[in-house]
């Protein structure tokens, strides 16, 4: 069985700019903090990023993915809110930067869609709104529909809380929000976890993420912001 654990710098130097990247997490739960704090430390720009929000800067800590909005490696974000992140408002308003809004749950499902090869579908979410605007349009028993299309990365950055050295992974509570459906959606998957154990010390049962799916384990014992 292949082990796939590897080096938390080697593991960040597969993004490359100009590269679509998925992130897990709503808010902080589940967020992959090691390998953001990773990437934010690199000369790496111009990013499509892909995740819920676009992180938290609070009592003057940029938490999360904020620390690579701040230091505008970010051009393009696709994302449900920014609420939390003055920094991100900002960079929006003056135009360097690119923010799609989407629906949470029209997000969730455009993900799935993209792992699981999907074309796309339709949704009544967003009718009548600016989520409607460039979209097809399509009348289904007397009712309109928008089409979305599905999302797909060239890299995914996931949190575990505890994963084997083949990638078989676990989560905690809410943690594991966009975990399994990112990981079906990316072309190479990293998974940052607090506990990597042997392969057989995780009962088959409680697998949450099959390590199929997974390309590269790097540890991330202590919790960072």
């Amino acid at each position: 069985m292949k082990n796939k654990v590897t080096d938390i710098d080697k593991a960040v130097g597969l993004v490359k700019s100009g590269c679509s990247l998925m992130m897990t997490g709503f808010g902080q739960a589940g967020s992959p903090r090691h390998l953001i704090r990773a990437l934010a430390g690199t000369d790496v720009k111009n990013l499509h990023t892909i995740s819920d929000d676009l992180g938290v800067t609070e009592h003057g800590f940029d938490q999360t993915i904020a620390a690579l909005v701040k230091n505008k490696q970010i051009s393009k974000a696709q994302c449900c809110f920014v609420g939390q992140n003055p920094g991100a408002g900002k960079q929006y308003i003056d135009g360097t930067l690119d923010i799609e809004f989407i629906p949470m749950g029209t997000f969730a499902e455009r993900i799935r869609a993209g792992g699981a090869g999907i074309g796309g579908f339709y949704t009544k979410t967003g009718v009548g709104t600016m989520v409607e605007e460039g979209k097809e349009i399509k009348i289904l028993n007397g009712q309109k529909y928008l089409l979305e299309l599905p999302l797909h990365a060239d890299v995914a950055f996931l949190h575990a809380y505890m994963a084997d050295t083949a990638g078989n992974a676990i989560f905690k509570y809410t943690a594991r929000n966009y975990n399994p459906v990112m990981a079906t959606a990316a072309d190479i998957v990293i998974l940052e976890a607090e506990k990597i154990v042997e392969p057989g010390e995780i009962a088959p049962d409680a697998v949450q993420l099959p390590g199929v799916f997974v390309d590269y384990v790097v540890e991330a014992k202590e919790d960072i912001l």
